[in-house]
């Protein structure tokens, strides 16, 4: 492992209103940096799992490094559903 390959130690939550929708956040952080409005939108949130996320990591529907890049920027990712229109193209 690279010392300088930028990681976080993060967590991922889910929520009860919304299919397929996300939010990563650090773990030393949590969900202090998510506006309310945003929280509120999820319903009840829940976790879905803790990860190190590393720069060249495949995620299933993300590219790590933005996610990486907007923890360190806004302190959350929110990762929506992909629209009916992507996935009749994948």
């Amino acid at each position: 492992m690279n010392k300088n390959e930028p990681m976080i130690n993060c967590e991922i939550y889910k929520g009860t209103k919304k299919d397929e929708m996300y939010l990563y956040v650090p773990a030393d952080q949590g969900l202090k940096a998510v506006p309310e409005v945003l929280l509120e939108s999820f319903g009840e949130l829940s976790l879905v799992m803790k990860v190190l996320l590393r720069s060249k990591q495949k995620l299933a529907r993300v590219d790590v490094e933005t996610v990486i890049e907007e923890i360190h920027n806004k302190g959350f990712y929110l990762q929506v559903p992909p629209s009916t229109w992507q996935l009749a193209k994948d």
